[in-house]
């Protein structure tokens, strides 16, 4: 019955896809070409749909970037640098990790940030780490290209007791809902993976959704969408979906029919990585189970010969960590019109410890089964050997997708950061 459901969904979206019983070619190379240079570690890239043509780099230190016509306004869109917990040089996964920008931005001028704040209240950091805040700021009266840095309003806190699989990212719906995305923040993974991902009445681990056009009676900056799954009590009403390890990026895609469907790219822990097709409260698997294997936390590298997996989705995408390949970065549909090849296909991307790949992904013939995965070759305009750390994958209002990169071996530091944008090759 599950194989079944998967097959129903995935000739469901191949309807703005692919038809069920044809693949079509795949381009082997796309050409990256360089945009924008100079930031430490670029973690989103941003549209802010409201017809100027901008993008907004979000660097991982608390900074926000406007680009316009291709280069960097001079002074950030945002600095909260100071609100961002101390992050470590060597490696780290907090940080400023999210924008979105009101559905109505380009008359409100409310946008909203996600990033790993100070403790709050009289926490003890002998339990928990940090807080991660969703804030609302909003454009400065005087100048399109600032935010009003004194205009933060809390939306939501989540306290963490983790320092890892942070997530941070968060969107707006095409139905007008914010949605957030939260890792399964553990003290000690070593004991205690998966504690929280499960768990219904824990924020952790989930894929939330939220109103923030409205304000609860019990004074909330925000209210719960009539139809989420858990609004009844069963578990908190913040949440759409659940079982999620690391789900880094997340992207929607509207088909031809006007369906909408929700992608989510979820790290794993030390054997697969997943990309899931994402319903309203679907279960998808953390820490029963890593990707298409079942987990086992004794020994984090030998699967468990079967696990109960009742009630949980399959992922649409399931591969190995062979070679390089360690996690997955989440990506979009490509609606763009500059390599036809890759028209409907799911662009993706894997971290590749420090020497980042793109992928393209389409449903098997008659939407059977784990989609069909095929490696994009990348050529340089220099004569850099890779692409280094790939941190996350953008979206233009044109459907045009950019590549955000470090270089290899470092942490949050320094100024390798860059912005690539995809293009054919001559």
């Amino acid at each position: 019955m599950q194989n079944y459901r998967v097959f129903l969904l995935s000739c469901l979206l191949a309807g703005s896809l692919i038809s069920c019983g044809t693949q079509q070619s795949i381009p082997p190379q796309v050409r990256l070409e360089l945009l924008a240079d100079g930031f430490t570690s670029p973690v989103a890239l941003i549209d802010p749909g409201d017809g100027t043509a901008r993008l907004f780099v979000v660097d991982q230190t608390g900074l926000i970037w406007a680009l316009s016509a291709g280069e960097r306004i001079e002074k950030p869109f945002l600095d909260i640098r100071e609100r961002v917990v101390e992050l470590n040089s060597f490696y780290e996964e907090r940080g400023l990790l999210g924008l979105a920008f009101h559905p109505d931005f380009g008359n409100n001028g409310r946008f909203y940030v996600s990033y790993s704040g100070h403790l709050q209240g009289d926490l003890s950091p002998d339990t928990w780490d940090h807080t991660t805040y969703i804030s609302e700021f909003t454009v400065s009266a005087d100048d399109p290209n600032q935010a009003n840095p004194n205009s933060e309003r809390f939306i939501l806190a989540i306290d963490k007791p983790g320092y890892n699989y942070e997530a941070g990212h968060i969107a707006f719906g095409p139905d007008g809902y914010l949605y957030i995305a939260t890792g399964d923040s553990v003290r000690n993974p070593a004991t205690e993976a998966g504690q929280y991902a499960q768990d219904v009445n824990s924020l952790l681990g989930k894929i939330l959704r939220i109103d923030i056009d409205k304000t609860s009676d019990s004074g909330l900056n925000y209210a719960i969408p009539a139809d989420n799954p858990f609004i009844t009590g069963e578990g908190l009403p913040e949440i759409f979906a659940y079982g999620f390890r690391n789900p880094y990026r997340f992207s929607f895609d509207v088909s031809q029919t006007g369906e909408t469907h929700l992608f989510v790219g979820d790290v794993g822990q030390a054997v697969m990585e997943e990309v899931d097709f994402v319903e309203s409260g679907g279960n998808y698997g953390w820490s029963v189970r890593e990707g298409t294997s079942c987990f086992n936390p004794e020994r984090w590298d030998q699967p468990l010969e079967g696990c109960t997996t009742d009630g949980m989705l399959e992922p649409i995408i399931a591969y190995a960590h062979k070679d390089d390949l360690s996690a997955v970065i989440g990506g979009f549909v490509y609606r763009g019109t500059g390599i036809p090849g890759l028209n409907g296909g799911y662009i993706f991307g894997d971290w590749g410890r420090g020497r980042g790949h793109l992928f393209v992904a389409r449903p098997q013939s008659f939407g059977r089964g784990l989609w069909k995965i095929t490696e994009i070759q990348l050529e340089f305009l220099t004569a850099q050997p890779d692409l280094g750390q790939l941190l996350g994958i953008g979206q233009d209002a044109s459907g045009e997708l950019y590549l955000l990169a470090k270089a290899p071996g470092i942490g949050v530091t320094g100024n390798s950061g860059a912005i690539y944008k995809i293009v054919p090759t001559k």
